[in-house]
């Protein structure tokens, strides 16, 4: 079981201070972003924090490495992120196993979504404007903007209040407390600056919503379930704890909805599948129990996709190890979502349950033809080689996409082993080098480079670990770096 890291603490703390009261504005006149927060917090600077939040996340929380969940919030952040204005870098999505409902924008544009948020919301635009609010905090700069108002109107330096957040990177235990003495520095005043972050997030990320093809009702029929289920409870949700729902903000959300007319779409089979990828494999309900739902459901016939309920009942067949019954069922699937990379996965987990190595392996060759760097055809296909023994074939379907994609740890996880398993010393300590990275972790990845030197007299590999580890050391001093 992960770690929680207190890091993440941080984040909550930055973004209450960006909820309240708001003020009742119902036209959908956007704000001049131009600049804001720069002068605070430079472009280059805020990508190099969230590189960090991203690697203390990696350590510290359940991110789920599930290629065809991660290319599908990635896909959908980025049909958003298409139709947002102000986007300066590249946004990373991230799913954590957590079944709270909730989600998070970070600086440099990472954000975090709870799989929680996925079995609460009943439709993707529900979803999507989650995301389209957070990705609002970002291009918006808030953080920044607070940086910069409390830089200008306290007593604090700029490079106090910058440290603080830099030092709860580094040092989570000692940084916490440090931010949340100099936020409290002058509470009032940064309650009164971020009153209407919350506001903004949703008035232009309700249009962000819209430009990108979703309903905007799913903004405002999503406060309002939340506020319902949640009026009356003991404990409200994280999500209710860090973004307010007064009833300002969801009358506000109903008529910003009705200005821009609802828009009536069929229901997204891939968000229904994500769904119940997720109440299978992340969820908490027994296996038999969701086998029970699931047949209940598709004889009842009143799952809003028959296909997804489908799909969840083979993927629990699967976990209860009766893969000749989810073979039938997938196999039908496949019939109709030829093209469907949710599918495809399947049938690749059922093929190597029974043996089929093979014929996983000729059906993602076939894909990956047409789709060479598709993340869920390239894991799939390294694995299946991985399980068919043929490590030099996994190596060389790995080992490019893993250095074309430095970020995507659960393939350089995958290479290390195909590398332990083939008796490649050298790389193997390579690629855990890069694992360990990936997590912060920058002496221990060091340490890695270390013994794989110790492995080879080969002078061109020899220069390069060399490289590596001058690159690692400067990477890990820039992190001290942040303490300021």
């Amino acid at each position: 079981m992960a770690r929680f890291s207190p890091l993440m603490a941080t984040i909550p703390l930055l973004t209450s201070l960006m909820s309240a009261s708001f003020t009742v504005q119902a036209n959908n006149q956007l704000p001049d972003i131009g600049t804001a927060g720069v002068a605070a917090l430079p472009i280059e600077q805020e990508v190099r924090y969230g590189n960090a939040f991203m690697r203390f996340a990696r350590a510290g929380l359940p991110v789920i490495d599930d290629p065809v969940l991660s290319q599908y919030i990635d896909d959908l952040g980025q049909r958003l992120l298409t139709n947002a204005d102000g986007v300066r870098f590249p946004f990373t999505f991230f799913l954590i196993n957590d079944p709270s409902i909730n989600a998070a924008a970070f600086l440099g544009g990472r954000v975090k979504v709870h799989t929680g948020l996925f079995l609460y919301a009943d439709s993707e635009s529900e979803l999507a404007s989650v995301l389209a609010h957070e990705i609002t905090h970002v291009t918006q700069r808030h953080i920044a903007r607070y940086l910069e108002s409390q830089a200008s109107s306290s007593a604090m330096t700029l490079a106090g209040l910058v440290g603080s957040i830099a030092l709860a990177v580094i040092n989570p235990t000692a940084g916490i407390a440090a931010l949340q003495t100099t936020l409290g520095l002058s509470m009032q005043s940064a309650i009164n600056y971020t009153r209407d972050n919350e506001y903004e997030a949703d008035r232009i990320g309700m249009k962000t919503l819209y430009d990108a093809g979703f309903d905007p009702s799913g903004m405002a029929t999503f406060f309002q379930k939340l506020a319902a289920e949640y009026r009356y409870a003991s404990k409200p949700p994280e999500m209710l704890l860090t973004h307010p729902l007064p009833e300002t903000r969801i009358a506000e959300a109903r008529a910003r909805a009705a200005s821009y007319g609802k828009r009536t779409l069929p229901p997204s089979l891939d968000f229904w599948f994500a769904k119940v990828r997720i109440q299978t494999r992340f969820g908490t309900e027994r296996q038999a129990a969701l086998l029970t739902f699931f047949e209940q459901r598709l004889s009842r016939g009143d799952y809003p996709l028959r296909d997804a309920a489908l799909y969840g009942k083979a993927l629990v067949l699967l976990q209860l190890k009766r893969a000749d019954e989810a073979d039938t069922i997938m196999k039908e699937l496949a019939s109709r979502h030829p093209e469907d990379l949710f599918i495809l996965d399947g049938q690749t987990d059922i093929d190597l349950a029974k043996g089929r190595n093979a014929q996983a392996i000729a059906r993602l060759e076939q894909f990956k033809r047409r789709m060479p760097d598709n993340e869920v055809v390239v894991i799939n296909l390294g694995n299946a080689y991985l399980e068919s023994g043929n490590t030099a074939k996994a190596i060389a379907t790995l080992d490019p996409y893993a250095r074309d994609h430095e970020e995507n740890s659960l393939t350089w996880s995958l290479l290390a082993d195909a590398y332990r398993k083939a008796g490649r010393m050298e790389e193997l300590h390579m690629a855990r080098a890069e694992t360990l990275s990936l997590r912060g972790d920058y002496q221990a990845a060091i340490d890695e480079l270390i013994v794989a030197r110790g492995t080879t007299s080969n002078k061109l590999n020899l220069a390069r670990i060399e490289a590596r580890i001058t690159e690692l050391e400067r990477e890990k001093k820039a992190l001290e770096s942040l303490k300021m």
